[in-house]
């Protein structure tokens, strides 16, 4: 490769900053906005046929993404990795897995509402037992197609331990590159782009549809197209400027663009758009909390769950019957 188009110090400390930024940005909000997701869906996960499955898997894909947050900001302030290779891989590792089961959970939602709108008799108790199966299958997958990501990355060979997107890359033929990229792309953003845009169009529909056969309440309806048109707009913000970088990026790292202008304009985009493929971290809870009645009712009006209300209906009656006794004393 022309020395030309080595990475310099100043592209380094400009990515450095982005993703120290970022990350410091998305990392509060995020955690607090996804532990408060889990805490309301626990209560509604058996009270509701709403996705809430599907949302509670989101909320854990996007809390394990945050957790991981503080070590990628610890390596991007102080420009190493003292933690050891495994976990840096493991990281790295994580960070696509959860990405792209943000992206599968998103897609379960948005097909799950707009099937509760159209055809909202078919759901029954088997079916939400179904939703389980769908979950730990799409986990399995999303930890299986990650695989590439980890393994086509090298051991850091300079005195300064690097890790995350400077790992060095493994070399890898042009024609298995566009493989990889084609696959990734496909499997990864297009097809579940598609199918979150056709469940928004369906629902938009069945707006226009006459009550008989769907569900009665239009309020519902437009509830359920918020939260299909709010998973559209997180693929459309978050993840779609990073799958139009992520080939580009792949094919610079695997020396597969020769001219260096180019090459620096993607190696500047490119940890912006990663940036906001984890900003929808935080965004994913800002959806839960105006597009689902459970979460805003939660919040607005805490219930308690029947357990606790149980357990103080009984404190009360025996703390009357102890009064009564102590009165009779």
């Amino acid at each position: 490769m022309n020395q030309s188009c080595e990475r310099t110090d100043d592209l380094r400390m400009y990515q450095h900053y982005v993703y120290t930024v970022v990350y410091s940005v998305i990392l509060v909000p995020g955690l607090l906005g996804n532990v408060l997701a889990l805490w309301v869906f626990k209560v509604y996960v058996r009270e509701t046929k709403k996705a809430v499955v599907f949302m509670m898997n989101l909320a854990v894909a996007d809390l394990l993404q945050v957790l991981s947050l503080p070590l990628r900001i610890y390596y991007y302030l102080n420009k190493t990795w003292p933690f050891g290779h495994p976990l840096c891989m493991m990281c790295f590792y994580l960070k696509y897995v959860n990405m792209y089961a943000s992206i599968y959970f998103l897609v379960c939602i948005s097909v799950r509402r707009c099937e509760l709108v159209m055809r909202p008799l078919r759901y029954t108790s088997s079916k939400r037992k179904g939703d389980l199966l769908v979950c730990a299958v799409g986990w399995l997958l999303v930890c299986l197609c990650c695989l590439p990501f980890p393994l086509l990355r090298n051991l850091s060979s300079g005195t300064v331990p690097v890790c995350f997107s400077e790992l060095p890359m493994k070399a890898v033929s042009v024609p298995g590159a566009w493989a990889l990229l084609i696959l990734a792309e496909l499997l990864g953003f297009v097809i579940p782009l598609v199918l979150v845009l056709a469940s928004a169009c369906q629902t938009a529909g069945s707006l226009r549809l006459s009550e008989a056969g769907a569900i009665p309440d239009r309020g519902e309806k437009r509830r359920a197209l918020r939260m299909v048109l709010s998973c559209a707009l997180v693929f459309l913000v978050c993840f779609a400027p990073y799958h139009i970088t992520m080939p580009l990026d792949f094919l610079v790292k695997a020396d597969a663009l020769r001219d260096c202008a180019f090459r620096d304009l993607i190696r500047r985009c490119h940890p912006f758009t990663l940036c906001l493929a984890s900003l929808n971290c935080s965004l994913d809870p800002l959806m839960y909390y105006f597009t689902t009645d459970e979460f805003w009712k939660r919040l607005s009006k805490p219930e308690m769950p029947e357990s606790l209300t149980f357990s103080r209906r009984l404190s009360c009656m025996t703390g009357a019957e102890d009064a009564d006794d102590a009165e009779e004393d």
